[in-house]
């Protein structure tokens, strides 16, 4: 087990291009933590440095209390799994499995019990005299998986071990790591831009936005019900959420053909009279029937997406230049035409405000669902 703590951590490279900025967190032992963010946002950095692959250029950073900023690789009991598998093609998967433990010096009954034993866990054995090229992808990456769990390490750091699978082999690749992950309880620091992934694999998630700026740190729940700022609420979701820009006037937002009552969803409307906001909403926390405490809003239907459980339904709101688009999620069975005045409903639950200018949350008290 391993507990990290990074503070005001900071990577500049010698060109002058600010990495990661100001880095502040503590990992706590046994947690699975996602990186998340765009690309050049720093996640990649951020997990180099973990590893001692990069210096940090300032703050500290601390494993177990000690401060690590200068420690070798080889002394932070890390393993890293990366994205292109990095097998060695001319030896076998018992061999790629055993590599690590063989430079050690370690027994070869030893060895030969911790390969069979790591083998079993990965669902590995029928392959183990086999060489890379004549496996799938996804077994390749559970012999990278393995050669780093075979070690016992304390620490995982997993650079988008992903992304070169199909979707299937994804879907079923995060479980099998999700279940490594329980049975192993080693700290773990897994680099994704695939918000499902985070989602669904982390105990928290740290967004982060291009420069290298950290913009949420939370739980999977508190990222999508709770985000702080408009990039958070854009990022996390899929299809992302929906944002109308207009101005308050009279408690109300008001953009091209909408007034919308803001008063019910913040908690001191007189303060915003005059400022630019954002309003938003999640395509999925729409209905399709009114209900007290909520707006009903009238769209104009421009495409549909049939995905079997549910219809992706694109829509534009409003008049003339302050037309805005939206995509509403809804049962197929009741999915408009293309062309069709569509009304939907937004309960008040599950709208957000948005400074325009700041570009964070508005205080609430509302309790989302």
């Amino acid at each position: 087990m391993a507990q990290l703590l990074f503070k005001d951590v900071n990577k500049v490279y010698p060109n002058g291009y600010h990495a990661v900025h100001d880095f502040n967190m503590e990992i706590k032992d046994g947690e699975f933590i996602c990186l998340v963010g765009d690309s050049g946002c720093g996640k990649s950095t951020t997990l180099r440095m973990i590893a001692g692959l990069e210096d940090i250029t300032a703050g500290e950073f601390y494993i177990d209390g000690k401060l690590a900023n200068q420690m070798s690789s080889r002394d932070r009991g890390i393993a890293m799994v990366f994205q292109s598998y990095a097998l060695y093609p001319h030896l076998t998967v018992y061999e790629n499995l055993a590599f690590g433990l063989t430079l050690e010096g370690i027994d070869a009954d030893i060895i030969e019990e911790k390969v069979q034993a790591t083998a079993k866990i990965l669902g590995l054995t029928d392959y183990l005299e086999r060489f890379p090229r004549a496996l799938s992808g996804g077994q390749c990456q559970r012999v990278a998986v393995g050669r780093a769990l075979i070690r016992k390490v304390s620490i995982f750091l997993m650079d988008e071990p992903l992304s070169n699978l199909d979707a299937k082999q994804r879907v079923t690749m995060r479980s099998e790591i999700k279940q490594i992950h329980r049975s192993v309880g080693a700290t773990t620091i897994y680099v994704t831009h695939d918000q499902t992934e985070a989602m669904t694999m982390s105990d928290r998630i740290v967004v982060m936005k291009s420069g290298g700026y950290v913009q949420q740190i939370g739980t999977p729940y508190e990222l999508y019900f709770y985000p702080k700022n408009l990039f958070v609420a854009g990022f996390i979701g899929e299809p992302p959420m929906n944002f109308i820009r207009g101005t308050v006037e009279g408690g109300k937002l008001v953009a091209s053909g909408l007034n919308i009552d803001i008063k019910p969803i913040v908690k001191d409307a007189k303060a915003l009279e005059g400022k630019k906001v954002v309003f938003a909403f999640r395509p999925e926390a729409i209905k399709l029937e009114a209900q007290p405490s909520s707006y009903t809003v009238t769209s104009k239907v421009e495409l549909t997406e049939l995905l079997g459980d549910t219809t992706n339904v694109y829509a534009t709101v409003g008049e003339g230049e302050g037309k805005t688009n939206v995509i509403l999620k809804v049962n197929p069975h009741y999915a408009p035409k293309m062309g069709d005045s569509f009304k939907f409903v937004i309960p008040h639950t599950a709208s957000y405000l948005f400074d325009a200018e700041t570009e964070e949350v508005i205080e609430s008290d509302l309790k989302r669902h």
